[in-house]
């Protein structure tokens, strides 16, 4: 009897060693709602105005009153060319205007007197007519003269350059002691405004007509793609720029040797982080989709038979789950079809399954500790969460409208 108990508790014991706690997978709640659908398109920053200083007067340059690298306002003073040849030449313009101005006194003194003396038959007609046209020939030489003065005003107004617009100035391309504006207008530096700032960007043009017909046919909603869109900008370095922009017009016409379409966002910059020339991508709202989901890349397996997820129900049981799949934003997967709300989509731990049925759902979140976190219940899949760079932790959302911050990846 002793070995038959002995015998019992081995096998009892050796079938507790065989079955194990179901292992641990990171999930995330299916939470569908309306999602942006944000098309990123590369770009390059344009400065909204520049202007080219040019010397407009013939002379020395003697003096640079700026910074170089700096901001200046429109009329400031930058540069100072020799002014002295140009204030002799107003000096001689006002003198001629003077004794234009004493000549017409005498003539209409002189064609005053003779009014009364034509009338009494006291002097010829002709001589009248004499005193009458000196008279009007002085007057068109005072108005030349004044004409010549205002002229000389504008040529030493033109050896003060100052700047056309506002904005940053970059390097002085001329140095003191330089003669300048000899026979062309000499470039003399160059001025950009930067706040605003111009975004260029190109999108192929099929992708914009397969949107177009996504939106004919009822899949997607549009977002109002118009002068008013809204747009952001993920710089070189993975960080988003701090004010959104809007986009000002999309191109008429394809471009036939890139068949590509232009496009143009203005984006503010008063602290001036955004520079002319720099690549950025560009993330445009164009449409919306309704009862969509965003999910990290890894939750969903991509193969030639099609899309599909791992679905964890209430009881731990695990199945495979076909799902349409649209366009990647932000490094996360649109799903267009396929969940249903509330249902736990397995985001990590795949690793682990091994052919098991029966799995323990733990709430996964990006940036946390082999990205399962341990409060109660899983983290939403939200329709949409605030975008941020790659690299931070993220916390998912319910806010709609913008890429979901849980569908980052993170690594497994």
């Amino acid at each position: 009897m002793t070995l038959l108990l002995a015998a019992c508790g081995a096998r009892d014991g050796a079938s507790t060693a065989a079955a194990p706690p179901p292992v641990e997978v990171g999930v995330v709640i299916v939470a569908p709602g309306t999602v942006g659908v944000v098309t990123e398109l590369p770009g390059r920053t344009e400065a909204s105005r520049v202007a080219q200083v040019r010397a407009r007067a013939a002379g020395i340059l003697q003096e640079r009153l700026f910074r170089e690298g700096s901001d200046v306002r429109a009329g400031e003073l930058l540069f100072r060319i020799d002014a002295a040849p140009y204030r002799a030449a107003l000096a001689t313009a006002q003198a001629v205007q003077q004794r234009a101005e004493a000549n017409l006194m005498q003539a209409e003194a002189l064609a005053e007197r003779s009014k009364p003396l034509v009338d009494a038959n006291a002097i010829s007609q002709q001589e009248y007519v004499n005193a009458v046209a000196a008279r009007q020939l002085a007057q068109a030489d005072v108005a030349a003269g004044r004409a010549a003065v205002q002229t000389a005003q504008i040529n030493l107004d033109y050896a003060t350059v100052v700047a056309p617009i506002s904005g940053r100035i970059g390097r002085a391309l001329v140095t003191e002691g330089a003669l300048v504006g000899q026979g062309e207008a000499t470039q003399l530096a160059v001025v950009q405004q930067i706040h605003p700032m111009y975004v260029n960007f190109t999108q192929p043009a099929g992708e914009v007509l397969k949107l177009r017909s996504a939106i004919a046919s009822g899949r997607l909603k549009g977002a109002g793609a118009g002068p008013s869109a809204a747009v952001r900008l993920v710089l070189e370095d993975g960080s988003l720029h701090s004010s959104p922009g809007k986009l000002l017009f999309s191109d008429l016409s394809v471009d036939p040797s890139s068949g590509q379409i232009t496009l143009r966002a203005e984006v503010p910059n008063p602290d001036g982080t955004l520079l002319p020339g720099l690549y950025v991508r560009v993330q445009l709202q164009q449409a919306e989709a309704a009862g969509a989901v965003l999910l990290p890349q890894q939750a969903v397996a991509r193969t030639p038979q099609g899309d599909s997820v791992r679905v964890v129900a209430a009881d731990g049981g695990l199945s495979t789950r076909p799902v349409k799949v649209g366009q990647a934003q932000a490094g996360q997967w649109l799903v267009l079809g396929g969940l249903q709300a509330g249902e736990q989509v397995v985001v990590e731990g795949f690793q682990k399954l091994q052919g098991k049925t029966v799995v323990k759902a733990v709430p996964w979140r990006p940036g946390a500790a082999g990205g399962v976190s341990s409060p109660a219940g899983a983290a939403p899949a939200s329709a949409g969460a605030a975008s941020m760079p790659a690299g931070a932790a993220l916390v998912p959302t319910g806010t709609a409208s913008a890429p979901s911050a849980v569908a980052a990846s993170a690594p497994r």
